[in-house]
């Protein structure tokens, strides 16, 4: 694909992120409770996810209707030319009215992806990386840490509750012994956003699906820090495990969570 089409549609990523997140804002405000139904152990949809997931593949739609659409809530399939997409990554967070969750949209061409974006609308923060361009948040450049070792790193350890819970307690575990911290805050796409801006040195999770993180790769990748294959053996489809990191602790990283192991 031409780079003129690449950046028409980085462009427009950016558009309709900022849009979706004034849905999700009305939602978040309004005074009801935010009625989530389960979908499956720890893992909500509501009314907010539905709406935003239709206004989003409403305007793909009519922008490149030769494009393809995978989205959390309505599926999709492989395509050469492919927007990838969670409505709200953090569903959770956003039914309790904690401000941790956003907009992940990723356009992924001829096997890699080209755009990137990640938007909070409660905090205003808009998360944009395109390949070889690299990543800002609201304009500003952003650069991954200089972290100095595991004991200054703090790592976002995602749970996933389609692996069992032994082994992401085997894995936490491993991340204290070799001194690392660790949060868990419920938003891949924030998290990966949160390491490729400084604020924390790594995300890991063993397993996750494309529309929660080929965004915030993307970020992380064009802000100087390192990621694990996630595409690779059909992970664009069928999901896979997360590692990403700043460079100084990639090896440690890698100790602790072998993806072999992972998936």
């Amino acid at each position: 694909m031409h780079s003129s089409e690449i950046a028409r549609r980085h462009t427009f990523a950016q558009e309709i992120a900022r849009e979706a997140g004034a849905i999700a804002r009305r939602y978040f405000e309004a005074g009801d409770s935010i009625r989530a139904t389960e979908k499956g152990a720890h893992d909500l949809v509501t009314e907010a996810d539905l709406e935003i997931d239709r206004f989003l593949i409403g305007r793909l739609g009519q922008a490149f209707p030769g494009d393809g659409i995978l989205t959390e809530e309505s599926g999709g399939g492989e395509a050469a030319n492919l927007w990838v997409i969670d409505p709200i990554d953090g569903t959770t967070n956003f039914s309790r009215r904690i401000p941790h969750f956003a907009m992940s949209i990723a356009f992924h061409a001829e096997g890699r992806t080209e755009s990137g974006v990640v938007y909070n609308p409660i905090l205003d923060e808009m998360f944009v990386a395109r390949r070889g361009f690299g990543a800002t948040c609201n304009g500003r450049s952003i650069r991954v840490r200089e972290t100095r070792g595991p004991t200054d790193a703090l790592i976002d350890a995602g749970y996933s509750s389609k692996r069992p819970l032994v082994d992401y307690v085997a894995l936490v575990g491993r991340l204290l012994e070799n001194g690392f911290a660790f949060v868990q805050n419920g938003s891949a796409a924030i998290g990966l956003a949160q390491l490729a801006c400084g604020r924390i040195d790594g995300y890991c999770e063993l397993f996750l699906h494309s529309w929660d993180v080929l965004a915030g790769l993307l970020l992380v990748e064009e802000a100087g820090g390192w990621t694990s294959d996630f595409t690779a053996g059909g992970g664009l489809l069928n999901g896979n495990a997360v590692l990403a990191s700043t460079p100084a602790i990639r090896e440690a990283m890698e100790r602790i969570l072998p993806l072999r192991s992972a998936l």
